[in-house]
């Protein structure tokens, strides 16, 4: 991570060394037709640099160098007829890329960007809003399903047997945290009691939510300064490493997973053997004493400690005592979340308090969550309205050289930062009391404190800066950095996309309202992914429920990261490309088009019989 640090620090040096070079030269700008009959009443089209700048028109055809209004599935209302299977061809990539990426914790604006501009043929600033959609569609349909889903592992409480003095109360209790969750529930008995929680951990998603939100506004401050081709080519390192670490982890889970089930493969052929061994000594007559056999005395105890579940559901034995291999995790990093702390003891008084905590977060849906989750909702996408931003005007009418544009920004930190140190806290008290009651925690739990929290915040802040920065949402860098600092993949993905819905949803709004994608677009592409969502994760979580095999999302994870990484080159060297290599400065924090420029108008009807190399040249404005 260091030399990552420091050869970014060099990446970023030598960039804005180039870019204040490239900064005393200017490019010449591709020029575009607008429709305009009012202020060039000759040719009916004036010529801009941006079909943003175009009102009605927002679309580009790169062919006709014309602005166009966008029509879905459609043949003739277009420039071209490529653009119908442009958008039948995106629906079903879009449609498999969203089951793909909630499966995985993300929401797919680094794929979806790129394509949007490829494949669908938008500018990028609508090629974002159409992203945005996708996302919140996507990442919608990915809550529908996590927050119906439990915990992978199950909390139980037993009772010892032996009773106190007087009252007939249990004396002592085991309690356990790792017993796989049964899909169809485990059966309460009359000495044990079963606690599942959810697989949202929404504690943390209230602390680290905000903490992105907060990087994304500081992000999208730093983008607005930075030329195009710039913070795409930081892009893509920052996302070829992060796919790069994925990939390792991928690697090393896959490792231990192959063992594990090499060690399954080998406890049920021990098993049969065993099996088959008894059925002999039944009908054989015993060859020593005592019914004695060394050889089935040694099938015994290898194949008889821990159990499992084959990949058809039935129950087998596993061995937990053979070196390298430990029952139920999945990280080098995890360990007893109790190791190293004072043996507890425990009152009638501790134990109350320990079921309290283990009823209270078995709840699915807790609702004083819930509306926390929409309260932070509800001010976020205020902010984002009042503000404006990313190219769309504000409710309120201000812009960027107005002094409450900067109060709004203000505010937004407040905002967001309050959230996130209320909950650190009170994560932070709540996991110290769980510890003095012998609350059951997961080895692959958070066990809240300062450094945990400080640490988790910075990542998240930063991961957030990235995210603002390049334009997708945060999960493509928090959920590696979640897996590699183990917690479980299945509670990383889900958190992250819970997260994924606060950010996408409101800037998704503010597109959409604003004029910038076209309405049926974003409809059209909003269902398409949050119905890819439904099937598509629907389909991958069966897959890891019944293999147990969760590399299969951190190995998908790491080729969306991998494939956003070429798109992110890719859109920067074609924009390069078509500006004849040209790389411009920084940009102004603040510009503002006050109607005072000139209206320069495309040539008329008699220039254009001058012939069409001499009016290309004009349109393109090599002239």
């Amino acid at each position: 991570m260091n030399r990552f640090l420091f050869g970014f620090c060099l990446f970023l040096a030598a960039s804005t060394s180039f870019v204040a070079q490239a900064a005393d030269g200017k490019c010449n700008a591709v020029e575009f037709q607008c429709s305009n009959t009012k202020d060039c009443p000759d040719s009916g089209f004036s010529l801009v640099t941006d079909c943003l700048d175009c009102e009605g028109d927002l679309n580009t055809d790169e062919g006709t160098f014309q602005c166009f209004t966008r029509k879905l599935l459609s043949a003739k209302g277009n420039p071209s007829p490529q653009y119908l299977w442009r958008d039948i061809v995106g629906m079903l990539v879009w449609f498999c890329a969203a089951g793909v990426a909630t499966a995985c914790g993300v929401g797919g604006g680094g794929i979806y960007v790129p394509l949007g501009i490829i494949l669908i043929g938008f500018a990028p600033k609508p090629a974002s809003g159409l992203s945005q959609c996708s996302i919140f569609g996507a990442s919608l349909g990915g809550l529908l399903l996590n927050l119906k889903n439990m915990h992978p592992f199950t909390a139980t409480i037993e009772k010892s047997g032996e009773v106190a003095d007087g009252d007939g109360s249990p004396q002592g209790e085991i309690v356990s945290a790792d017993v796989p969750t049964n899909d169809k529930g485990e059966p309460d008995t009359a000495t044990t009691k079963y606690f599942t929680r959810p697989l949202i951990d929404y504690d943390m998603a209230l602390f680290l939510a905000p903490m992105e939100m907060a990087g994304a506004v500081l992000g999208v401050v730093i983008q607005s300064l930075l030329p195009n081709w710039l913070y795409l080519f930081t892009a893509a390192v920052i996302l070829g490493f992060t796919a790069k670490k994925t990939f390792a982890k991928w690697s090393t889970t896959r490792a231990k997973e192959i063992k594990r089930e090499s060690v399954i493969r080998e406890s049920m052929l021990a098993s049969r053997a065993l099996e088959n061994a008894t059925a002999a000594a039944a009908t054989t007559p015993a060859a020593t004493t005592d019914g004695e056999n060394p050889k089935q005395s040694s099938i015994t105890t290898t194949a008889k400690d821990s159990s499992s579940k084959s990949d058809g559901g039935e129950e087998i034995e596993v061995n937990a005592d053979i070196p390298g291999v430990v029952a139920n995790e999945d990280d080098e990093s995890a360990s007893d979340p109790n190791e190293g702390e004072e043996e507890i003891v425990m009152d009638a008084e501790k134990m109350a308090r320990r079921l309290h905590f283990l009823e209270r977060d078995s709840r699915q849906y807790p609702k004083e969550k819930l509306i926390v989750f929409a309260i932070l909702w509800l001010g976020l996408t205020l902010l984002t309205f009042l503000k404006g931003g990313k190219g769309v005007k504000s409710l309120v009418g201000i812009d960027c050289k107005s002094p409450v544009y900067g109060v709004l920004i203000g505010v937004q930190f407040l905002w967001t930062f309050g959230f996130a140190m209320f909950y650190a806290v009170k994560l932070m008290r709540e996991t110290e009391e769980k510890k003095s009651v012998g609350y059951p925690y997961h080895e692959q739990d958070v066990l809240w404190d300062f450094e945990k929290a400080r640490f988790y915040a910075f990542v998240t802040f930063i991961a957030g800066i990235v995210a603002g920065l390049i334009g997708i949402g945060g999960g493509m860098v928090l959920g590696p950095l979640m897996l590699v600092m183990g917690i479980y993949p299945r509670v990383s993905t889900a958190t992250t996309a819970t997260m994924i819905v606060l950010t996408s949803s409101s800037v998704a709004i503010l597109y959409i309202t604003s004029g910038l994608v076209p309405w049926q677009y974003a409809i059209t592409f909003f269902f398409t992914c949050f119905i890819g969502a439904l099937v598509g994760k629907t389909k991958i979580d069966a897959y890891v429920k019944k293999t147990g095999r969760q590399s299969v999302l951190i190995f998908l994870l790491a080729t969306i990261i991998a494939l956003a990484t070429c798109g992110a080159f890719g859109i920067a060297l074609f924009r390069l490309s078509k500006n004849d290599w040209c790389f411009p400065g920084f940009k102004q924090f603040c510009v503002i088009d006050d109607g005072t420029a000139d209206v320069v108008c495309a040539p008329g009807a008699d220039e254009r019989l001058l012939g069409s190399a001499f009016y290309s040249d004009v349109v393109r404005g090599g002239l």
